[in-house]
């Protein structure tokens, strides 16, 4: 039997005394609005690895279609936002640099905008910058190369070794390109360049994905039998580039290139049911690849790489 306790008479009135006392005196004013919160990292298995993503920024961005859709209409893109009920006038970017713990290394891929800020998130996710062995980069554009150094020149990473494809170093070193003049040629020496199917370290293979940058590479992390993509911006955004494949995005370099490296990336990701992470997906940036229509749905993970 379910037993009700009511309160007395006196104990409401009393109540509701001293309610309208403080509402008098103001001392029911509410609590302060903190403002939206923004995790610093997530940690999750892959076999025997830990995988760290890192937020190492984020921002909104208004008027999307100047970068995402840009060969689509105005309507088809408003469609498309409306269906996966995001708005049409403006976005959220991600930076999500990943540390990957193989047992052996310390391995870092990618390193965001500069030197402070991925020191914080790597400290942040428990490390220190020291204990950082290998530096993967898998492309050169300013978002990922930005931290190589710290502002007044000195390597973040000071124990590290570093990891980029062959094709991207050579074409950006024959670009005069400041970043990377500035960021990745001094460290040249501390370089090794892979091609697709070389090894960045124990259980870490490139994968070329070429036309965002004319080199960008991704990398398959393997551990007792389980397997992740690191997926880097063959993706870009998880509707206006994931699920709509074909659509130009205004940072690839090669548009056609892209469009076909994210198919063929996505096709397998959808077939096998691999886990990826994205650089640029929304935090903490690990999903699926689901197969629908002539595109593709991200589907975030929950639980499955806790365990």
């Amino acid at each position: 039997m379910t037993h009700l306790i009511r309160p007395s008479r006196r104990l409401v009135l009393g109540g509701l005394a001293a309610t309208a006392g403080a509402a008098a005196t103001g001392a029911l004013a509410g609590a302060p609005m903190l403002g939206v919160s923004t995790p610093q990292f997530r940690r999750v298995k892959l076999g025997s690895f830990e995988v760290t993503t890192l937020m190492a920024g984020t921002r909104t961005v208004e008027d999307p279609q100047t970068i995402f859709g840009m060969n689509v209409s105005a309507e088809e893109f408003a469609e498309a936002s409306a269906a996966a009920r995001i708005p049409v006038d403006k976005t959220q970017f991600f930076f999500n640099p990943v540390l990957v713990n193989n047992g052996e290394k310390l391995v870092l891929f990618d390193t965001g905008f500069n030197g402070p800020g991925i020191t914080a998130a790597v400290e942040g996710a428990g490390y220190t910058a020291d204990q950082v062995d290998t530096v993967v980069i898998t492309h050169m554009h300013g978002d990922h190369i930005g931290g190589l150094t710290q502002d007044d020149g000195t390597p973040t990473f000071a124990n590290a070794d570093y990891v980029t494809g062959r094709v991207e170093y050579d074409t950006m070193a024959a670009a005069e390109n400041e970043g990377f003049e500035t960021k990745v040629r001094p460290l040249a020496e501390r370089m090794t360049f892979v091609e697709d199917g070389g090894s960045a370290a124990s259980g870490i293979t490139a994968m070329a994905a070429f036309g965002h940058t004319p080199g960008h590479m991704v990398y398959m992390l393997e551990s007792d039998g389980r397997q992740m993509m690191l997926g880097a911006d063959f993706a870009n955004h998880y509707v206006w580039s994931l699920a709509y494949p074909d659509w130009e995005v205004r940072f690839d370099r090669d548009k056609e290139a892209a469009a076909a490296t994210r198919r063929r990336l996505l096709d397998m990701l959808a077939t096998t049911g691999i886990p990826f992470t994205g650089y640029h997906m929304p935090f903490p940036a690990t999903g699926y690849v689901v197969a629908r229509g002539d595109g593709y749905a991200y589907e975030p993970t929950s639980y499955q790489l806790m365990l």
